[in-house]
Order: structure tokens, then sequence, then C-alpha cells
């Protein structure tokens, strides 16, 4: 019996520990800044934009100081997180680090633009006059589990979420079968693809 009941509570620590005490901040929470890190590092470990960070903490300067306790808004959910870093794993894969958070970027820019859906799961799962938005939700490759390079790329657009280009849309000038996205406003080339707004 008492093996049983030891059994069972380091269970449910091991729960508390994965899921429980995630770096994710899907409600309002504290942190208290440790020596040596800045805005970029707390906002790129809570998935949190650095401009949501300053906002929340009436702050108009990047300056942080050891011990000082700063409020974490909300963010993306860690669901909307996975889907996006897997959709990066599926658009990005094989290609620079630089190009897989600009694919991410992507996904946050038309979350924040009009004539998108107003969020992940909606823009990465639209389907518009016949076309998916994203080829890997129609083939399946979305499916699979996302790398560690695509999650750290997902948290970085995050935590700079608002800043770039303004790029909407990606494609593969050498795969693509539509050439319409040609016809937008050229933002940057990393690697095989092409960003646009």
């Amino acid at each position: 019996m008492k093996k049983k009941i030891w059994l069972s509570s380091f269970i449910v620590t091991v729960t508390l520990l994965v899921f429980g005490f995630t770096s994710t901040a899907d409600a309002n929470s504290t942190h208290t800044v440790r020596s040596g890190e800045s805005l970029w590092t707390i906002g790129n470990h809570y998935g949190v934009p650095i401009a949501s960070i300053k906002r929340a903490n009436n702050k108009t300067s990047n300056m942080i100081f050891a011990g000082e306790r700063l409020s974490i808004p909300a963010s993306v959910s860690a669901s909307d997180r996975d889907l996006m870093a897997r959709l990066v794993r599926a658009e990005a894969e094989g290609e620079p680090y630089a190009g897989k958070v600009a694919v991410a970027t992507v996904v946050l820019n038309r979350v924040d633009h009009k004539e998108f859906p107003n969020t992940v799961r909606g823009v990465i799962n639209e389907v518009s006059n016949g076309h998916y938005a994203f080829s890997p939700v129609q083939n399946g490759r979305i499916n699979r589990a996302a790398d560690a390079q695509s999650i750290r790329a997902v948290n970085e657009a995050l935590a700079f979420r608002g800043q770039g280009s303004g790029s909407l849309f990606f494609y593969n000038p050498r795969i693509a079968t539509n050439h319409w996205i040609a016809t937008r406003q050229h933002t940057i080339t990393i690697g095989n693809h092409v960003f646009a707004r």
C-alpha cells in the first residue's frame, strides 16, 4: 500500500513539473528579473512580445534590474504555439533559422491584420475560395511533431511580435504553382523563400 501511495505521489509530482510549471504565460503572471536577463530573454522564455511586457509594466525603455518584478501578460496558448511550431517545421524544414522565424512571423502578422482570421488556429487552418492558406494543412505534414529549432523560432517570433517588415506571405518560387504572390511587395528573401506583403 505504501508503495502505491509513493508511486501515485511521484506521478503527480512529475505531472506538475511537466505540465504545471512550464515557461509559458497562458495567463498574466509575475517574473522576478535575474542577473543577466534582458527583456528579450524574458520575452523569448515566455513567448510574449517585448512590446507587451513593456506596456504591461509602463516601461518606455528596455532597462530592467535584477530583483525587479515584471508582470508578464498572457501570451499565445501552448497549443497554438505547438501548432505554429509544427507549421514552421512543415513549411521551413531545411531552411535557415531566420527563415523559420520569418514563417512564424507571417502567421502572427496575419493574426494582427484585418484581412485574415484573428487567431493563430484560424490563420493556419484558413481555407479561402477552396484553397488552403498553408499546404501542410492540406497534405497532413503539419501533423508531425515540431522540432526544437521550430519551437525556438516560434518563441523568438513571439518575442519580437510587431517588428520586422510586415510580411504576410511567403513562397518558394522554384516549386510554386500559383505566382499571384509575385505581384505583392517583396520584403525579404531567406533561403528558398521569398517573403512579401
